[in-house]
């Protein structure tokens, strides 16, 4: 996958997380990274002045409203930009880092830079730019709409844990969902974890626990993933691969891999298995409640 990788920032503690990560990610891809802030115009009341020196088609920012500040460009957006930039380019010397500020509305820039990116990271909860999100704001609005895949960082991982985590039902989603985590851990030098969860649907027999019934539809549904396995493992022989089939619902599964992981991988929808991974269930599950990055890989045009 082409393209630059993508951070928004707002200058919160989980951006700057944010644009670290992506900082690293970029180094592994030996790509550039583009750190984007977006200012809001309705949050000003001053008028709009061209920003000189930064890379954005059209970027412009409403003067500062800063108490005893002249009108004009707006110090705390370039100044918070410029120290995300310099975050980034510390942690990941040797990328290109290039910044833009944007006036707009954020999940919408987003979402173009998307079109032209590797994929889009975004910290879990922001301020200013971002004022006030919480996961499931401007990362559901990003994942499952962008073009790209969209990783949300949740906190600072004290050690690296060497496993990617990858949510796998069988369908095309989760196919390209499992494409991108096998790049991902061949990039890391990490193992490769694939989760099948199969969930007995409320109201039915299965449902009152994994009964005998249920640990048959499991193991049908664990032999069937197997068989495509087979084929991603015998093309990824560098990667090492391990399997974890349950029968728990796939949120709680992925999210209780997601201890012992670098990044967990979902893709924006399902089928079975790892059913319904439309981005409100399964993969909104996951953003809000994982132990570590979660990466959403849109779905194929055709599901």
């Amino acid at each position: 996958m082409g393209g630059q990788v993508v951070a928004g920032t707002d200058g919160s503690r989980p951006a700057s997380i944010a644009v670290k990560w992506a900082a690293d990610d970029a180094a592994r891809r030996g790509c550039g990274l583009r750190v984007v802030h977006v200012c809001e115009p309705w949050a000003y009341d001053l008028p709009y002045v061209q920003v000189p020196g930064v890379q954005a088609p059209g970027a412009q920012v409403p003067g500062a409203r800063v108490p005893g500040a002249p009108v004009g460009v707006s110090r705390a957006c370039e100044e918070l930009l410029a120290a995300a930039v310099d975050l980034a380019r510390e942690q990941a010397p040797g990328v290109e880092v290039t910044p833009v500020l944007v006036t707009g509305r954020i999940i919408e820039t987003l979402l173009e830079e998307s079109r032209r990116a590797a994929q889009v990271v975004v910290g879990s909860r922001g301020l200013g730019g971002f004022a006030g999100m919480l996961v499931g704001s401007v990362g559901v609005g990003l994942a499952g709409r962008a073009a790209c895949p969209v990783v949300v960082v949740r906190g600072a991982q004290e050690a690296v844990q060497g496993e990617v985590v990858a949510g796998f039902d069988g369908s095309a989603a989760s196919r390209v969902a499992l494409e991108y985590a096998f790049a991902e851990a061949a990039r890391r030098g990490a193992r490769l974890r694939v989760v099948y969860a199969w969930h007995a649907p409320v109201m039915t027999p299965y449902a009152a626990g994994c009964s005998s019934l249920a640990e048959d539809a499991l193991a049908s549904g664990r032999e069937a993933v197997r068989g495509v396995l087979e084929s991603w493992i015998r093309d990824h022989p560098q990667v090492e691969t391990a399997e974890t089939s349950v029968c728990a619902h796939p949120v709680s599964a992925l999210c209780e891999a997601s201890a012992q992981a670098d990044l967990v991988v979902v893709g924006s929808r399902g089928l079975t298995g790892l059913g319904s991974l439309v981005l409100g269930s399964v993969s909104r599950g996951v953003l809000h409640h994982a132990h570590c990055p979660v990466a959403v890989v849109p779905s194929p045009e055709e599901e």
